[in-house]
């Protein structure tokens, strides 16, 4: 799950505390901090529908991504300068730097990872692709793209199955839908990434035999053919999902299952809207209302398709 740009605000049943965390969007001389928060993500970040005892956990994971996308993402910087910064926080991470404070968003979450004993791999990982878009600012074709996503998106998966003590056979699920979560932010934000960044993650071979080109982006509506490479990246975000949608069952934990069924059915529904509505046109979100619909639809698909039974954080947490 890439770390994306603020929209209109996450319905009222997925808003955390998380949101006020408040040491986000602390300046330092090593952080460039873009004013983005867990409330313009795509997905609820540590929702209340998981443990209390994971979220100050999950609080410290997201602001170190938060943190390190920043830097990739700052057009004032230039490319070594980033994998410079990133190659700092790497090595914080893994233990292999100072105190620095000016990195105390990498020394919080390896605090954490001690604690929680979730391997710093998944940080790592987070810092490869964003050291990536440094320097590559195009795709060749839908492997090549999926390839960044495998870093850049599944190590959040793949953390969170961790932090819940879940079984690594769940893995492929949960990459798959951190991989479709990623490709649809990729399309709702395709413009302003070409615009600001010149960075285009569209497949360039899509977009050759559609007959489309860079500059189409810079548009304010979809041509034709640039309407054909964003339906044929929903068709395989769409076969994404389909091994996505098993992630729910392979979780042990309730609420955990019902976290993962909740950001399935938001990833079904961006997919709806962004076949129908045009991202270089109009910001393509979902409503509150939508996003309520997801949520109930979510754990609704939970506590229908599972016997109940109550695990101890649903007596120990709120």
């Amino acid at each position: 799950m890439h770390y994306i740009p603020d929209h209109t605000g996450i319905a009222l049943a997925m808003r955390t505390g998380l949101n006020q965390e408040k040491e986000l969007h602390r300046d330092s001389a090593m952080e460039r901090p873009s004013g983005k928060g867990a409330g313009g993500e795509n997905f609820p970040v540590g929702s209340w529908l998981l443990p209390a005892r994971l979220r100050g956990h999950i609080a410290s994971f997201y602001a170190y991504a938060r943190a390190i996308d920043d830097i990739a993402d700052d057009p004032g910087l230039e490319p070594q300068e980033k994998i410079g910064r990133l190659d700092r926080f790497a090595r914080a991470v893994a233990g292999n730097g100072s105190g620095d404070p000016a990195l105390q968003k990498a020394h919080d979450i390896r605090r954490s990872l001690r604690e929680t004993g979730v391997t710093h791999r998944h940080c790592v990982d987070l810092t490869r692709a964003f050291k990536q878009d440094a320097t590559q600012l195009r795709y060749d074709d839908w492997d090549d793209l999926i390839g960044y996503c495998n870093f850049s998106a599944a190590p959040v998966g793949r953390y969170l199955v961790d932090l819940h003590g879940q079984p690594a056979s769940a893995y492929p699920a949960s990459d798959a839908l951190c991989n479709a979560l990623q490709v649809i932010n990729h399309l709702q934000d395709c413009a302003d990434d070409y615009k600001a960044l010149n960075r285009v993650y569209l497949p360039r071979r899509w977009m050759n035999e559609a007959g489309s080109s860079i500059e189409d982006l810079a548009g304010t509506r979809s041509t034709p053919a640039l309407r054909q490479v964003m339906d044929r990246c929903l068709d395989a975000t769409g076969e994404l999902l389909v091994l996505a949608r098993t992630l729910p069952g392979q979780l042990h934990d309730r609420r955990f299952g019902m976290e993962a069924a909740v950001i399935v059915a938001i990833a079904d529904k961006l997919c709806a809207e962004l076949r129908r509505r045009d991202p270089l046109a109009e910001r393509v979100v979902l409503s509150k209302v939508q996003y309520l619909g997801c949520f109930l639809a979510g754990v609704g698909r939970v506590l229908v398709n599972r016997n109940p039974r109550r695990f101890p954080e649903d007596v120990n947490d709120g």
